[in-house]
């Protein structure tokens, strides 16, 4: 029997940021991998501390992306790669009406940091109405965020490839298969809904698709280009385009309305022809509050849960990766809003 501090299950930006917290901590742990791709690892990694439907920001926002750059920076030491991509959003304006709302909330003291007052008019892409600038707004690495941090985990014994089995947890002897563990966090995303500890959470599925074009003139810039989606260049001459939100069609194969909504938005303002190379789908865990779902089951008190990510799965999965773990291991309470105990 192999003891270990934790054992936490899945593999996504929840699992691998708590994972983080550990590893700076010096605890033991093992984490169980199912190996098939989740929300987190086909994800834009889009990194923005703006909602730029209506121009506004979110719930600690600055201390999200602080704490962000100082963890990337942790984990550069033992990965040897920084996965911060420094690639500003530029938002296309529609008409003069956004550029005067635009202009009018970047006075504000909420969002004067993010919103940049000084429009740019971007070679490429149709934009009569130029763009305006996020600053502090950058992208992840995702796929060598995901490669390096497995491979690496793997590396030390601490990565098993295979799916959890449920039934095989001793609640009363905190047994599983041949570990003995301190404590088991579950950040399984929509898996928790086959979890029988925790399923009852109010998670409810948002299914988003991206597409991977070919453009038949690349954009002259390294940036990421928001319209009704986000346009930005990846390694091997693909751009990532997306994604959609859909909380109706959950079936588990590609929907050709949504590659047909990416590719009708895409030419809006892509003036150039293009080909659509791939076509990605996930499961986002969502929460109505748009707040995580952090804590202890009612019963089995070294149950813990890591769920609710959303569509702000970086920000929010590192920055509350430190929230649950003070409140393991510190006894710090959890902040009332991303608490398991309002609902």
């Amino acid at each position: 029997m192999q003891n270990v501090d934790y054992i936490i299950v899945g593999d996504g930006y929840a699992a691998l940021f708590f994972a983080h917290q550990l590893t700076k901590n010096k605890k033991s742990f093992v984490i169980f991998s199912e190996g098939r791709k989740s929300a987190s690892q086909i994800s834009a990694g889009i990194i923005n501390p703006v909602v730029l439907k209506k121009f506004t920001t979110f719930w600690l926002a600055q201390q999200q992306l602080d704490f962000l750059k100082t963890s990337l920076n942790e984990i550069e030491k033992y990965t040897g790669t920084n996965y911060l991509i420094d690639a500003s959003i530029h938002r296309i304006f529609h008409d003069e009406n956004e550029q005067k709302l635009w202009l009018k909330k970047s006075q504000s003291e909420e969002l004067a940091e993010f919103l940049d007052e000084n429009f740019k008019h971007l070679e490429g892409v149709k934009n009569d109405f130029s763009s305006g600038m996020v600053n502090q707004s950058a992208r992840l690495n995702v796929h060598g965020f995901f490669n390096d941090l497995l491979r690496f985990h793997e590396s030390n014994a601490q990565l098993i490839k295979e799916k959890f089995n449920y039934n095989e947890v001793n609640a009363e002897n905190s047994t599983y298969q041949d570990f003995h563990f301190r404590n088991i966090i579950f950040c399984e995303g929509m898996g928790v809904k086959n979890n029988p500890f925790f399923s009852d959470i109010p998670v409810i599925p948002n299914k988003g698709h991206h597409i991977r074009v070919k453009l038949s003139e690349p954009i002259p810039e390294d940036i990421t280009i928001k319209k009704k989606h986000f346009l930005f260049p990846l390694n091997n001459e693909l751009y990532f385009y997306g994604g959609t939100y859909d909380r109706e069609q959950l079936h588990e194969h590609i929907d050709q309305s949504a590659v047909e909504q990416l590719q009708k938005g895409l030419s809006e303002f892509y003036p150039n022809d293009f080909d659509t190379e791939e076509v990605h789908f996930g499961f986002r865990p969502t929460v109505k509050d748009r707040r995580p779902i952090v804590g202890r089951h009612p019963e089995h008190q070294n149950f813990y849960v890591f769920n609710g990510l959303g569509a702000r799965g970086i920000l929010n999965g590192c920055y509350f990766s430190k929230s649950i773990y003070d409140f393991i291991e510190n006894k710090i309470d959890l902040p009332a809003e991303i608490s398991l105990d309002r609902f």
